[in-house]
């Protein structure tokens, strides 16, 4: 599990501790600050109030917790949360019966779009946040037949296969008209060079060929080329990243206010900040945890972001998470998302 540490100006007592895990727990349930004579009874240590205060005084000079505006009660900082996510969480792994339910929404029969949607449902609805999964890396998805299917005028539909069981299908528009025949014969000569290769290596292959063969090829085959071009640079624009249940986030009152809603899903429509993000994550180990600022993204300072990489083959190829407020379940989400990155990882690799 990633940390980006920042630790305290000096070390906790076992006390201090107790308290700062009860307060984020408390705050995490209930969403209210918590005050002393909450803390007296829920974090299990024989102190009367006012050694609590004096307690929490330590722990707001350290920066852990905060007063929000007049309340006598305090709420974690995210220096707090760094704290006790690296310190004091008690992970509560899932039980075998949750596993069984999430692995049956992720099937091996599914394509890889339809894992995919069904794994940012799946976190967006178990954890109550928006869910998210960088789509496999293109360099793992293997061509293995491509057709075309005449349609009216100068339309034609590009039929390609990759990894033998997955269909995608592109609407072409061509500069003129070409006959059943024509359209078999381009199949044929795109098959018989690019058929076992994946798609950047195919994209590759056909911008070499234009600019090898243009000379010594006929009509036929240089517009079979350019054909083959025209599919894959449709593929090239399919979609990088998906994502669910945004409108969760308007849930939760930290998150609430009109100018932070309209920014986050800026980011969510535009998704470059959350796809770079992602891409920073892919060669990391395990579950990784950024706690507001640490995202390195200002629309996400009052978010934290938990990810987690999937591998086929025993390869990493995407990564998937959750994002939410900073006041979450931190020991329920981080095995949710380290389970169904596992999931997502096996039922892809069983395909191939």
């Amino acid at each position: 599990m990633k940390s980006v540490r920042n630790e305290p100006k000096q070390p906790l007592n076992d006390r201090a501790k107790r308290l700062l895990r009860a307060l984020v727990e408390s705050y995490v349930r209930d969403g209210q600050p918590v005050g002393s004579r909450t803390l007296a009874r829920t974090a299990g240590l024989d102190l009367s109030p006012a050694s609590i205060r004096n307690v929490m005084a330590d722990l707001e000079d350290l920066g852990l917790i905060s007063a929000p505006h007049t309340s006598a009660g305090r709420i974690p900082t995210a220096q707090g949360y760094r704290l006790f996510v690296d310190s004091l969480l008690e992970i509560k792994p899932l039980d075998s019966e949750e596993v069984q339910q999430l692995k049956a929404r992720l099937s091996p029969e599914m394509d890889t779009k339809t894992l995919v949607e069904s794994a940012s449902d799946l976190l967006s609805a178990v954890t109550q946040m928006a869910g998210m999964v960088r789509v496999p890396r293109h360099g793992h998805t293997v061509l293995s037949q491509i057709e075309f299917l005449k349609l009216s005028g100068h339309q034609v539909l590009a039929i390609l296969v990759m990894n033998k069981n997955e269909v995608q299908n592109r609407i072409l528009q061509l500069d003129r008209e070409y006959s059943h025949a024509e359209l078999q014969q381009m199949a044929n000569y795109l098959n018989e060079h690019l058929v076992g290769l994946d798609l950047s290596q195919a994209r590759e292959q056909i911008l070499q060929e234009m600019k090898a063969v243009r000379e010594h090829v006929n009509t036929l085959m240089l517009a079979a080329i350019k054909l083959g071009e025209q599919a894959f640079a449709s593929e090239q624009k399919t979609e990088q990243l998906v994502l669910a249940g945004q409108t969760h986030l308007m849930d939760y009152v930290e998150l609430s206010s009109v100018d932070k809603l309209r920014a986050l899903f800026d980011a969510f429509n535009q998704k470059r900040d959350i796809l770079l993000l992602l891409d920073n994550c892919i060669s990391a180990e395990g579950v990784q945890i950024f706690i507001g600022q640490e995202s390195g993204h200002e629309v996400l300072d009052d978010c934290s972001v938990v990810t987690a990489p999937y591998s086929m083959a025993g390869e990493v190829v995407g990564v998937l998470g959750v994002i939410g407020p900073t006041r979450m379940a931190y020991e329920r989400i981080i095995p949710v998302v380290d389970i169904t990155a596992k999931l997502l990882g096996a039922a892809l690799s069983a395909r191939d």
